[in-house]
């Protein structure tokens, strides 16, 4: 069976979706990989890496999905509205697509997804539990989103992050506010105190208190409670307005009080919560930073652009999206090694195995046989049952 991974074409997009590391567990397992030349050059990893673990390389993408049984990317069509419509035509029915696909993003994508004939599976499908771990390529990115978020953030403040005590005086730590104790938000905290920042975060779940305080940092307890503050998967739920309004008012004086807050929450298919306002932007510090990673799902602050740096008030607001993309070497290669996991429950004796067989296939199947047939995904845009199993 073969396995092909073609060049991301995102705009400015440096991952890939295979290694060489993982190449000889593949050839081992059965596998053959091809690769488009040039489609590890940006995360680092150039032709003659892959050669030496026994991939092949072939000469462009068209080639990649006319040969391919399954089909490895990072960003496919679905994540990548930009530019990943181009591909539709290089699909082929039953052939297997894996990865990013944004699946409750935009129906009339994953219809003409769909449409293809492609069985396709989407990694942000993968189901929450202790055997899916391996594989679960959001907790990966989200690692590399909140140690990236902390770096660009001490870069553009005009301070530093330690204390430091000097012969011109005592420098005192930067107040670093993290909201959102996920794993992206976990990592920031990590990341911030490995600076020597003294560090506090928020979440409206309570059991990631002590998660915060394993890494350091200071949880901020507010008087307010959410409703089923979080789902079956682990994942924060959206709440009423009323509960966000009490939000903003109870943080109002934290963030006042932060050199650079970090925020994380975003709320699975839906707008991110607005948690910072126009009001409370002004009320910090002159240079103070703002990095909004929720800025792509519409911003957990009022003033953040998707893909843009914005000043306001003196503040500034960082709106970048794709961030994992900015540490692309250790990017791929988490992302490969939760592929290669996938895969190699995915495939045996060269078979793709029923999705009636296994969770974290039935879970992550997104589309098959014209169809949208993830019933997570029917239910989420209204759609109706379908009439038979295929």
């Amino acid at each position: 069976m073969i396995i092909g991974v073609p060049k991301e074409i995102y705009p400015g997009e440096r991952r890939v979706a295979l290694v060489p590391m993982v190449v000889p567990n593949l050839v081992k397992a059965g596998f053959t990989v091809r690769l488009q030349t040039g489609a590890g050059v940006e995360a680092g990893y150039p032709d003659a890496f892959y050669v030496e673990k026994g991939a092949a390389i072939a000469p462009d993408r068209a080639s990649i999905f006319r040969d391919a049984e399954i089909v490895a990317q990072v960003l496919c069509y679905g994540s990548n509205d930009v530019t990943g419509k181009t591909d539709l035509p290089l699909m082929r029915r039953s052939q297997v697509l894996i990865g990013f696909l944004r699946p409750l993003g935009s129906v009339e994508i994953l219809q003409e997804i769909a449409g293809t004939g492609i069985t396709s599976f989407s990694v942000e499908l993968m189901p929450r539990t202790t055997r899916a771990q391996s594989m679960d390529a959001l907790s990966s990115m989200g690692t590399i989103c909140g140690y990236k978020a902390v770096l660009i953030a001490a870069d553009t403040l005009p301070r530093i992050f330690p204390m430091l005590t000097t012969a011109a005086g005592t420098v005192t730590p930067a107040r670093i506010f993290v909201i959102g104790a996920g794993v992206a938000g976990l990592q920031a905290i990590a990341t911030a105190r490995r600076l020597g920042a003294v560090v506090s975060a928020y979440d409206m779940r309570p059991a990631a208190k002590e998660q915060v305080q394993s890494l350091g940092g200071r949880f901020v307890e507010l008087p307010i409670e959410a409703k089923n503050a979080q789902d079956a998967r682990g994942y924060g739920t959206a709440q009423d307005e009323s509960f966000y309004a009490k939000q903003r008012e109870l943080l109002a004086r934290v963030i006042a009080d932060s050199d650079v807050v970090v925020t994380t929450a975003v709320v699975p298919g839906k707008k991110a919560p607005v948690l910072i306002t126009a009001d409370m932007v002004k009320a910090m510090a002159p240079g103070s930073v703002i990095f909004d990673l929720a800025a792509e799902r519409g911003g957990n602050c009022e003033l953040s652009r998707a893909g843009e740096t914005v000043i306001e008030h003196g503040v500034t607001i960082l709106g970048a999206i794709n961030v994992a993309s900015k540490v692309p070497y250790h990017a791929s290669q988490m992302y490969a090694r939760n592929l290669t996991a996938f895969l190699l429950n995915l495939v045996k004796d060269g078979e793709v195995r029923p999705d009636t067989e296994d969770e974290i296939i039935h879970e992550t199947l997104l589309t098959r046989g014209g169809e949208i047939v993830n019933a997570r995904v029917r239910e989420f845009f209204k759609l109706p049952e379908l009439a038979a199993v295929r």
